[in-house]
């Protein structure tokens, strides 16, 4: 099986950072051509979605409704204070599997991959297992 990392940097609290191009670019540099792919976040307060990348507010529209599930609240027993952010995580959920056609991403039109940071800033790893 093969494995690729990605380092991300995120730069707020909450925030969804669009990394569609570069994973096409971990899959071309695995050569791999038919098959799948898994991506997996080893984060507690970080995830990984598919969702539209060519409109910006549905990413703002996104963290909108999941701070509004998800407040930050006086009651957390969690002393790291960042309770909300487990609770996103764990909503988005942190693996995603795309089918890899052709040497590319089997996405719809509209379709992007999203590293959801709910806990930044931070510096992040998101890792690519072919199948």
């Amino acid at each position: 099986m093969k494995k690729k990392e990605i380092t991300i940097i995120s730069h707020s609290r909450n925030e969804m950072i669009d990394i569609t191009a570069q994973v096409r670019r971990a899959v071309s540099d695995m050569s791999l051509l038919n098959g799948s792919i898994t991506l997996y976040v080893p984060h507690t307060t970080a995830a990984v979605t598919i969702n539209e990348h060519a409109d910006p507010s549905v990413q703002q529209d996104i963290i909108l409704a999941l701070n509004r599930i998800s407040p930050v609240l006086k009651e957390f027993r969690h002393l790291e204070g960042n309770s909300d952010s487990h609770l996103k995580s764990s909503l988005i959920g942190c693996s995603q599997e795309v089918i890899i056609e052709n040497g590319n991403l089997f996405l719809g039109t509209w379709q992007g991959i999203f590293f959801c940071e709910f806990d930044g800033p931070r510096t992040r790893h998101l890792y690519i297992f072919c199948h």
